[in-house]
């Protein structure tokens, strides 16, 4: 074989290992983020995401209180009928008259009773004894405004009901608490705040083990869905603080470590948490630190960048929604705003 041969063939190889080279290093490059090792990293905490009815796991860093009692019908946002009795009736009688459901249409219905020597108003208890009622159904929520369908649907039940126990309802005017359901609903529509920022890689792709570990390390918990997670409320039963989201589909997968995601999403629903947890402070913070740490960028829902300045601005007007919320008596993460705006 002749030099020349020789050279032909020592070019080729050097230009088919240089080809294998570069393919390796793009596929390097592009690989999804792995969980750190074990001595690089925090424990990944297993707590689930706390319920209305459940409590976080022993293992957080702080005791969480018990859960407040369930809210009761309230004036502000509930349409609410008296209903007189003759005498007083047991709980047992009035459990077993109640309506099959605790809804009318899209809004919540409650009945409940005065305890007889009592100035304690409750849903009805085994054991009790109750001198009044009172029945009432929610004016606005998420769904929208009570509307004349759902107000007859809720005389109509609430007469039902009191044809049973020997109760005589007094109606306030249908046309008067429509207008009050409005103008409530109205309120609601234009200061219901729900808060979200999505963090996108840069370059490399993560994988959800990635994903955990790195905000398992900022406070969240596993949720109760796949692909959630959550920053716990200080106080037990209530909403969490905050959510950070991605692919289900990837969390459920075989081996969590190879899949490959490209952006998380965390939200902050305002109403729901109480101006005390500092929520927006702590998603800022959350969303700088991750985008940090992941090779990532924070932006909107339609992917533009958020600079500090505009997070300055959000935060500017969420104070001013906080305090315009105190002022109609319906601050952030209080039993009425958390009824009013689910």
């Amino acid at each position: 074989m002749s030099q020349f041969q020789w050279g032909l063939i020592i070019t080729g190889a050097l230009l088919l290992l240089g080809i294998l080279l570069q393919v390796l290093w793009l596929a390097w490059r592009n690989r999804a983020r792995r969980v750190i090792a074990p001595s690089e990293a925090d424990q990944v905490p297993t707590n689930l995401e706390p319920t209305l009815n459940d409590t976080v796991a022993d293992d957080l860093e702080f005791a969480l209180p018990t859960p407040e009692k369930k809210p009761g019908l309230d004036a502000l946002i509930d349409v609410i009928a008296p209903i007189a009795l003759d005498t007083a009736v047991s709980g047992e009688a009035l459990l077993a008259a109640m309506p099959p459901t605790r809804r009318v249409g899209s809004k919540p219905f409650a009945i409940e009773g005065l305890v007889h020597g009592q100035l304690q108003w409750e849903f009805p208890q085994v054991g009790q004894r109750y001198s009044q009622l009172q029945a009432g159904i929610q004016l606005a929520n998420r769904s929208g405004a009570l509307n004349d369908i759902e107000f007859s649907e809720f005389v109509m039940a609430t007469q039902t009901f009191c044809d049973l126990v020997g109760g005589s309802p007094d109606f306030p005017d249908m046309r008067q608490e429509i207008a009050r359901a409005r103008e409530l609903d109205q309120f609601a529509s234009d200061h219901d705040a729900q808060l979200s920022f999505v963090l996108r890689a840069r370059r490399a792709a993560w994988s959800a083990s990635y994903i955990q570990q790195m905000a398992a390390k900022l406070g969240f918990v596993p949720g109760v869905m796949a692909g959630r997670m959550v920053v716990p409320s200080s106080m037990g039963g209530l909403p969490p603080v905050l959510s950070l989201s991605f692919d289900s589909q990837a969390a459920l997968s075989e081996d969590p470590a190879q899949s490959a995601l490209r952006e998380v999403t965390l939200s902050l629903d305002v109403s729901q948490v109480d101006r005390g947890e500092r929520a927006f402070e702590r998603m800022r913070e959350a969303a700088v630190t991750l985008a940090k740490d992941m090779d990532g960028v924070v932006t909107d829902d339609n992917g533009m960048a958020l600079p500090a300045e505009a997070l300055d601005v959000i935060g500017y007007e969420l104070a001013h929604l906080y305090d315009t919320l105190a002022q109609r008596e319906l601050a952030a993460g209080s039993v009425l705003a958390r009824r009013l705006f689910s």
